[in-house]
């Protein structure tokens, strides 16, 4: 098996199909404004834009931006724009030299190495998990 590419990849293709679930998950809610499932960055991942009105005023974007492999390697990757600053944050699941497979890279610069973490198996408890994550975070901005 090749080695990950170093970007929180895996040495195993994208699955589409379980992007697409997500991204139809998402785009159901009306905390998300806009899901794609883009190349442009090039590598085929899920991208999706967090509705403005579910932040404070502080904050000028918040997104999204998952991949998910063949093999139920991942990356997600959560970022806030805020004026004078970002908060980053990844949950990843692939083979590295940094960390075990599973783990987290914690707000606000999602540093390297990570926390070794534990997440499930199937993809839509891992979304619930991090959905249930930002909306932690949402609620902290709201009451900064």
């Amino acid at each position: 098996m090749a080695p990950p590419t170093g970007d929180g990849g895996s040495p195993a293709p994208i699955d589409r199909p379980i992007l697409e679930f997500l991204q139809t998950r998402l785009q159901a809610t009306g905390q998300v404004s806009h899901a794609a499932i883009t190349d442009a960055s090039g590598h085929l991942e899920l991208q999706v834009v967090f509705a403005s009105s579910y932040y404070p005023a502080s904050i000028d974007d918040a997104t999204l931006t998952v991949r998910w492999y063949t093999n139920d390697d991942f990356t997600i990757h959560y970022r806030e724009v805020h004026s004078e600053h970002t908060c980053d944050c990844r949950w990843d699941r692939h083979p590295n030299p940094h960390n075990t497979r599973d783990h987290f890279h914690p707000p606000p610069t999602a540093p390297t190495p990570g926390d070794d973490d534990s997440w499930p198996t199937d993809h839509r408890d891992v979304l619930r998990l991090v959905l249930d994550e930002i909306e932690d975070r949402i609620a902290v901005l709201w009451s900064e």
